[in-house]
């Protein structure tokens, strides 16, 4: 009985150490991995956009699709003739397809009986045009088609209605400027990473993961915020571009 006995506390014993060993292993297992820090640095770049896209149309209204054809034909003339008295040569601008498209319009009548009756009627055939001017890299182009955007009413004494869309402005080189953005973003949370470890009296040691946020552009001073899907301005001339860099670094 005594050596069954001295047998099962030799076991159990045993069971403790062993039992111990497992989970100081885990707990020194766990300590490491959570001995890590992580910082968000911040890569921006306020610069000039380079690109330029401008649009405008015109039409033409008749009972008779030929005359509203022919009338949107003649506008057009005008129209051209408009732009190359302001100095714009033919490969600066370009003319898009007529179309022509049938119109109807409600008309609404009371009846007798006290309700009102609507009626679909044709209303005649609309001819339309689109003109579109594009710049990349040519600040002279840049500046006459900004010009020109804001002069367009001066063909109303032409008897034509053009309709001039919002100037939109662009880069040529993001693909450049968007890894000049992760270089710097990389450089700042590493900075931040290290004044970090130094006042904790710690060092870094390896990197272990990283990961970007969305490429935000936006106009300049603008206090618009940050979206998850990206903010894309075409509005502004002068723009910010940032971005966001995450990294996670074990301490030594």
């Amino acid at each position: 009985m005594n050596r069954y006995k001295a047998i099962s506390a030799f076991i159990i014993g045993l069971s403790i150490i062993i039992t111990s060993l497992i989970l100081g292993r885990s707990l020194i297992n766990r300590n490491a991995a959570d001995d890590t820090i992580s910082v968000v640095g911040l890569g921006t770049k306020d610069f000039l956009s380079d690109e330029i896209r401008w649009a405008g149309s015109f039409s033409s209204k008749s009972m008779d699709a030929k005359e509203a054809y022919s009338k949107i034909l003649s506008d057009k003339s005008k129209v051209d003739a408009f732009f190359k008295s302001k100095g714009f040569t033919e490969n600066e601008y370009s003319f898009g397809g007529i179309q022509i498209e049938k119109t109807y319009r409600t008309v609404y009548t009371e009846t007798d009986k006290g309700y009102t009756r609507t009626e679909t009627i044709f209303d005649g055939y609309v001819a339309s045009l689109t003109v579109v001017f594009n710049s990349i890299k040519n600040d002279a182009l840049m500046k006459k088609i900004e010009a020109v955007s804001e002069q367009t009413a001066e063909l109303i004494n032409s008897g034509i209605e053009f309709m001039g869309q919002d100037l939109q402005y662009s880069y040529s080189d993001l693909a450049s400027l968007k890894y000049d953005l992760i270089e710097a973003g990389t450089q700042d949370a590493r900075e931040r990473a290290s004044k970090i470890t130094k006042k904790g009296k710690g060092s870094l040691g390896k990197l272990k993961t990283a990961s970007m946020g969305v490429f935000q552009i936006t106009g300049k001073g603008s206090e618009e915020e940050d979206t998850y899907g990206g903010i894309l301005d075409t509005k502004s001339k002068w723009k910010t571009a940032r971005i966001t860099v995450r990294l996670t670094y074990n301490l030594k």
